[in-house]
This record gives structure tokens, sequence and C-alpha cells, in this order.
């Protein structure tokens, strides 16, 4: 790490750039992160010094592999102070961990009339999923209704969560409204009535401290890509209990105890659910993405995040013909927003003539624009190596477009 949150973006190569003769002010990290050299070196430094399949082998650079990809293991447990290793499970990312509990968990232990309880404000990754497993067992699903807003109030909670609620299954902040949920309070009515809670930690991870003890989660899944790690890697966290009883969605080689003609046992939590080869450099990169963040600090991170968000928000909103969803406040690093009379991709379009990146489309969060009643919307995400000049850069590009337009 360089330096202070002001020096921090001479650690990530790609923020030098120029774009179509513009300096790059990078509005999407919501999307994913900007990578540090120190995770780049991560991986280069794996591939280069001790490339080797993990467990399969005795020779060094397999020991070395192995002792780098367990570190990697408990230094991610470390960070969302999880009680052992053991409880961390290496995925491809968010979407993968939860398809796993809704898999593992979901299809091994609902049944017809259970209740399956989200928002409407969820990604995709935290829908379809409890779709799929309620059409599977014949569980229903129950929305959270928003405020306004598109805040989820306790009273709301507690009206949707009932004596047949096997599930809730909630993001920890909205990647479209940036509204950050009461998520300990929801999950103690969650466990209130012998529910589960799910988290979708996408957004929050990166952005927060988290400590899954205080979070009441039973179940947490994120992706290291959003928080300076490699792409293809994400985690599923569980209690050791519930991941124990959780059925193994991947078959195949190293997830098993014992295998003869006619059956299999599996192995211990985590390898049951790791089968195959899996992303060792990524695993040894998010480690590395880890120790970066430490580094910088979580609370640091959080507070810079949530200022620049509410920044944003306030700015965008004193803009003639910009609409901006959300609450004002609490609320995470990115806004969404629409300008009057322009599709949000001839936004992004003009935003990337002038250098600014942004996304724009539905956010995989379709059933949230359908209760804004929009199509999609142009979304700026902030991350700590994002400064208020940045700010600047994203309501002169608003400006820029509105002019465009006129013309």
């Amino acid at each position: 790490m360089t330096g202070s949150l002001a020096d921090l973006k001479l650690d990530f190569p790609i923020l030098s750039r120029t774009i179509n003769g513009h300096r790059l002010v990078y509005l999407d990290s919501a999307a994913t992160s900007q990578k540090p050299v120190s995770v780049i070196e991560a991986e280069l430094d794996f591939y280069t010094q001790h490339n080797a399949n993990i467990l399969r082998s005795v020779h060094t650079l397999a020991e070395e592999a192995t002792t780098l990809y367990s570190q990697a293991r408990e230094s991610v447990a470390r960070f969302i102070h999880a009680r052992r290793p053991e409880e961390v499970v290496f995925t491809r990312g968010t979407t993968e961990s939860l398809n796993l509990v809704a898999r593992g968990w979901g299809d091994k232990f609902l049944t017809a009339g259970d209740e399956i309880v989200v928002s409407p404000m969820e990604h995709h990754s935290n829908l379809i999923p409890w779709q799929e497993v309620a059409r599977r067992t014949g569980a229903h699903l129950k929305f959270i209704e928003l405020t306004p807003d598109g805040q989820i109030t306790r009273d709301a909670a507690r009206a949707v969560i009932g004596e047949h609620t096997r599930i809730v299954a909630l993001s920890a902040i909205s990647n479209v409204l940036g509204t950050i949920n009461p998520i300990s309070e929801i999950a103690t009515m969650a466990h209130s009535v012998g529910a589960i809670m799910v988290v979708d930690g996408a957004q929050s991870v990166p952005h927060q401290p988290t400590d899954v003890a205080t979070l009441g989660a039973d179940f947490l899944a994120f992706s290291g890509h959003k928080m300076c790690g490699p792409t293809g890697i994400g985690v599923l966290w569980g209690k050791l209990s519930l991941l124990e009883a959780c059925d193994p969605i991947m078959f195949g080689g190293e997830m098993i105890s014992f295998v003869d003609r006619e059956h299999a046992t599996w192995a211990e939590v985590p390898e049951k659910f790791e089968g195959g080869t899996p992303n060792i450099a990524g695993a040894i990169g998010l480690g590395a993405a880890v120790h970066y963040l430490e580094g910088v600090g979580m609370d640091h991170i959080y507070r810079h995040s949530i200022n620049l968000g509410e920044e944003a928000y306030r700015r965008l909103r004193s803009m003639d013909g910009v609409t901006v969803y959300g609450p004002s406040r609490p609320r995470s690093g990115l806004v969404a927003f629409n300008i009057d009379q322009i599709h949000p991709h001839d936004v992004a379009q003009v935003f990337d003539s002038r250098g600014v990146a942004i996304r724009a489309g539905h956010h995989c969060a379709q059933p949230l624009m359908q209760w804004l009643g929009v199509g999609s919307t142009a979304r700026a995400s902030f991350y700590f190596y994002n400064t208020e000049e940045d700010i600047d850069g994203l309501t002169e590009a608003v400006e820029g477009t509105k002019r465009y337009f006129r013309r």
C-alpha cells in the first residue's frame, strides 16, 4: 500500500490510463474493482515460482502451492471473522456461492408449503436460484416490500417472516439503490422462527467491516473481483454445522473420501464443495487482496465510500433533468440515475468519450427496474481509490451529455 487514501491510485496501474484523450475516471467498481500491484504480483509469483496442483503430490512445488492456497483461506476467514478456516469455501463468485446454498441446502431441506423470503431489490444471483429451488420443491417465494425510496423496514420484514419461513435471503447492500439493509435485525427475526439467513455480500464485504457473528448470517456469499481480487474466485462462508449438512453439488476429484464402483463418500468441509482443480492462483490473489484491504483499513474504506456516495447523490439530485434512485442516507458508495429523455446506454457512451466509465442497463435486477418503473438506469459506483475529483468528472459528464443531446 502506498500511503494515504489520496495516494492509493498510485497502487493501481490501470488508473493512470487515458481514455479517448481524457484521464480515466473509473466509476464502475460495483461491477468489478481494479487491482493493485500487490495482487497482480501475487498471481504472477505463483505462476512463475510455485505453479503446481494442490493436494495431489508431495514434490516441493505442490507443497508450496498447497500452503499458499491454505494461507489464502485463513486470510479470508480472518477478514470476515470466521471462527475457523474450514467455514470458508472457495467458489467462482457470489453467483456460484448462492447456487450452492440453494442446491445443497434448499433442495435437501425445503418441502412444499415452506417459504423463502427475498426482496424486490435482489440481484438475479440472489433471486433466480430461489425461484428454481421453489419450483423444484414446492416452496413459495415471498417478498418484503420496499419503502418509496427503496428501503427495507423492520416492520415490513416482520410482516412477511412467519412460521412457514425457512430461508431469508437478502443483499446487505443493493447494487442499484445503494440501500444498506438492516441484516442483523432481520436475521434475528429469521432465527426466531427457525429460518436460516442467507446474505448476498457482493456489495458489502468490499466496502465495510464484516463480522459474520454480529451480522447474524448463516451463509454469506461474496466475490473476490469486487474487493481488489482476481475474477473467477469467490467465497461461500457458512456455519460449520450447516455446511456439513449441505450436499455437494459438484462431483469429481478431491471432494471425495472413498470411492468404489457403486458408491462414494464425501470429504470433510470445505473440500467436499471444491471438486476438481480449484482456482489456485485466484485464491492466492484474493488472499493478497485481503492483506491490501486490511492495510488500507476497512473502517477508512467504509467512511470514504459512504461520503462519496452521499456527495454524488446530493450533487446529482441538485441537477436539472436528472432523476436519482434510492435513499439519500444511509447509502453506500454508488448512485443510480437517469437523465431525462436520454437512454442510459447513450449516457454511458457519451461518458466514455470523456473518459468516464459507468454502468448502464438493468444491473441484473429486472424486478427492481419494474418496481422503479424504468427499463434501465445509469450507475456510478465508487471505491476507496476514488476522490471528489472523480465526482466532479461525473457531474461534468452529466452536463456534457445534456449539451450533446440538446445539439
